[in-house]
């Protein structure tokens, strides 16, 4: 009996992270051949005989792998999300502020066909200090990540066995795009504590979507003070909450 022996890790990741991820798998494992990828159409393009060879890593990337390309893995796949598993999904840093979380963390998966479902196989948690919002608490979960993957890093880069999964199963609703989306829009009798949730956690104009609202037939953007260009050749006023364009 022919047995194909792990050598590869295909790295799906982002152009800045690919050089350091790159080096420290390298380092626990000088034989392994590392093929990097960004996008679905890079990795679809990798020889499918390669991939019987390989285990795919995932770390902070949009791509939706399909099943046919985990399936056609030997070694697995596995995937670093920036939420802990109680915010499976699209930026869940945004939708924790919107929450008033005081805890927040990461979490490591096997990957399976349906998104941020897989078992889990690391979780690590901090303490999120008040009013911190959705930027600042995506940069510390980021520091967190990394921090995670290079606790995992020489097993994934060295053992062939897949990595043992904890007791700790998802919750929570998987959040979308569409469920920005909704958040960002604005109804004209939302209450006062609400709209300030909103524009809190949702209000930085995110992969360019802003909250709005419409009154009577016209839409108004809501732009946060520090990017409103009228307000830095405006005179000294009292403190407004916000502004439209």
């Amino acid at each position: 009996m022919h047995i194909i022996m792990f050598d590869t890790i295909v790295l799906l990741c982002g152009p800045i992270e690919q050089t350091a991820l790159a080096a420290l798998l390298r380092r626990h494992n000088p034989h392994l051949t590392l093929r990097l990828a960004q996008t679905l159409s890079e990795l679809e393009a990798l020889p499918q005989s390669e991939l019987r060879h390989a285990r795919l890593i995932a770390f902070l990337t949009p791509v939706i792998v399909p099943a046919r390309f985990l399936d056609a893995l030997g070694y697995g796949a596995y995937n670093f999300h920036p939420g802990p598993p109680q915010y499976p999904g699209w930026l869940p840093s945004y939708f924790a502020v919107y929450d008033g979380v005081a805890r927040f963390g990461v979490t490591a998966h096997r990957m399976i066909e349906r998104v941020d479902a897989g078992p889990i196989v690391g979780v690590s948690y901090f303490d999120v200090a008040p009013n911190t919002g959705p930027v600042a608490l995506e940069q510390r979960a980021f520091v967190e990540i990394a921090r995670l993957f290079w606790q995992l890093s020489e097993t994934l880069a060295t053992q062939s066995k897949p990595l043992p999964t904890l007791p700790v199963a998802w919750a929570g609703r998987k959040t979308t795009r569409r469920d920005f989306v909704n958040a960002c829009d604005i109804a004209p009798d939302i209450s006062a504590p609400e709209l300030d949730k909103r524009l809190a956690a949702f209000g930085n104009g995110a992969f360019g979507i802003q909250p709005t609202i419409t009154l009577h037939g016209h839409c108004f953007r809501y732009v946060p003070p520090q990017l409103d260009p009228s307000a830095a050749a405006a005179p000294a006023a009292p403190a407004r909450k916000s502004s439209v364009g």
